[in-house]
């Protein structure tokens, strides 16, 4: 007896309809075909373990299972329940006229429960994209899936609940989620405030300015001056996410198994912070069968590379492309994946190898050309890509201990956002500019126009400080988005003339 089962694979962030067709036939064998990796394989054993184990057996006959279509490489543990119930079906030990309905995911331990699968989300969209009725998939995963409307979603510990699903549907409920409700209640909470932050009350206007621009930044300043703390919490003051931001952010975790289960969907924006020995394939994405690396998770929200210096070249190198595109491709031999990748970067380093500025009276000061080597990790084509420095000295022991607190994230935020708006007004005919940061040179001819006595000072600043020629777009863009938060309908020179603080790296002999 021939049956059909379905299941899906995810390719990139997108997922595909596998079919499971298993036939039953005289004799004993059991064929397994589709270009299924070794997990797949394996599910001989897991299948029978658990059929065994539910009252039910793996039929001793020739049992054949083709997964189309057989082109496309399958791989994971997930189809295990898939293939255990077309088996079930085929050998007429269940009957289950409604299978063809549903799409049916889930690893299978020896006892017959089921584990987490990865990709549920994407998954989930694709069922309802073709017409299916329902997804029947493990509980750890239920609420990821149930984000999805019209789309009946079943969260299964066993597989005999399965089996008795297909007996009388009335044995399970559908999981339902208030998308939107969910969505509000994430965005409320936050585990980080800038209010914690004593001082550096100059450092914070520079985030904000970050933030509201989505400029990348990178701060500069001794251990212990608060550059972690301070980057963990940009996130809080960066815009709300917008329902459809959250959905795609959702799916990219999704597809690396790194939804948690108890929340369906991601209300916050990630941050991300990898150590510095991460190979260029974990950052970037990539492998055998390609997952996305730190900087799609990073997706819709902040990437963090603390001491920058200490990554390799190689890895830092790879960024610039996903820097300047906002999003990765990864190209194999039968296959090319793109994934989404925009994000802030945000980076942080010691401004020498001892850790500390120059200072002639410190002992631990090092000399002008150990600075050179150790500002040198860093190329000039990925330092272009960064709009703003920012120079974090340590915080005064009376400004440690006060007792009031700062200005809170809320507020700050309220702030980012207003300028945010004015931005996507102004960009509302580009589908690939939504913020300063990514103005092109058109752009920044159109909207960063100066008047004569700001241009004569970026002009003398450029002449004076030896800036860069690479610092003058950054200047631009920067001091338009300061404009916009001060909410200006022009440049003015004070604008510009804070922008020029922030390229401190460019400036000749800085750190003298």
């Amino acid at each position: 007896m021939l049956v059909k089962v379905y299941g899906s694979a995810v390719f990139g962030i997108e997922a595909t309809t596998i079919t499971v067709e298993v036939n039953i036939d005289k004799g004993i064998a059991y064929h397994l075909v589709g270009l299924p990796d070794n997990a797949i394989k394996e599910s001989s054993y897991r299948i029978s373990a658990a059929l065994k184990n539910v009252g039910y057996k793996l039929p001793g006959k020739k049992i054949t299972i083709n997964m189309a279509p057989a082109d496309l490489r399958k791989e994971g543990s997930a189809y295990d329940l898939t293939i255990a119930m077309g088996i079930l079906t085929a050998s007429n030990q269940i009957e289950a006229p409604s299978l063809a309905d549903f799409i049916i995911m889930g690893e299978l331990s020896l006892d017959g429960t089921l584990q987490p699968i990865k990709g549920a989300l994407p998954i989930a969209i694709k069922a309802r994209e073709e017409g299916f009725k329902g997804f029947l998939l493990p509980k750890q995963n239920a609420k990821e899936a149930a984000i999805v409307d019209k789309l009946d979603v079943y969260g299964i510990e066993n597989i005999k609940q399965v089996i008795d699903f297909f007996k009388d549907a009335s044995t399970l409920s559908p999981v339902r989620i208030d998308t939107r409700k969910e969505f509000q209640e994430k965005l409320e909470h936050s585990d980080f405030d800038f209010s914690d932050v004593k001082g550096q009350e100059s450092v914070k206007r520079c985030m904000e300015i970050a933030a509201a621009g989505g400029h990348n930044i990178i701060l500069i300043g001794p251990p212990g001056s608060g550059k972690t703390m301070l980057a963990k919490r940009l996130p809080t003051i960066l815009p709300p996410m917008s329902l459809m931001e959250a959905l795609e952010t959702t799916k990219i975790h999704s597809v690396v198994g790194k939804v948690n289960g108890h929340n369906g969907l991601m209300g916050q924006r990630p941050f991300r912070s990898p150590h510095h020995t991460i190979s260029d394939v974990a950052l970037v994405g990539g492998g055998t069968y390609p997952q996305p690396g730190e900087i799609s998770l990073s997706h819709n929200g902040v990437l963090f590379l603390d001491e920058l210096p200490e990554f390799k070249r190689s890895v830092l190198e790879v960024m610039r492309q996903p820097l300047e595109d906002r999003e990765v491709t990864i190209s194999r031999a039968k296959f090319t994946i793109t994934y989404p990748s925009s994000f802030m970067l945000v980076a942080s380093m010691n401004p020498s190898p001892s850790g500390y500025f120059i200072d002639g009276d410190a002992p631990t000061t090092s000399t002008p050309f150990e600075m050179q080597r150790y500002m040198g990790k860093i190329s000039g084509p990925l330092l272009d890509r960064i709009d703003m420095h920012i120079e974090v000295q340590p915080v005064p022991f009376d400004k440690l201990s006060e007792e009031r607190k700062g200005e809170s994230s809320k507020v700050i935020r309220e702030r980012v956002t207003k300028a945010r708006n004015l931005q996507t007004e102004r960009f509302k005919d580009s589908d690939t500019v939504h913020y300063n940061a990514q103005m092109n040179i058109k752009q920044i001819k159109a909207y960063c126009s100066l008047k004569a006595e700001a241009k004569t000072l970026l002009k003398n600043a450029m002449d004076r400080l030896n800036l860069s020629a690479r610092a003058y777009d950054r200047i631009l863009k920067v001091s338009k988005t300061i404009s916009d938060l001060e909410g200006a309908d022009s440049i003015l020179p004070e604008h510009i003339a804070e922008a020029i603080q922030y390229r401190s790296l460019d400036r000749e002999g800085w750190l003298g």
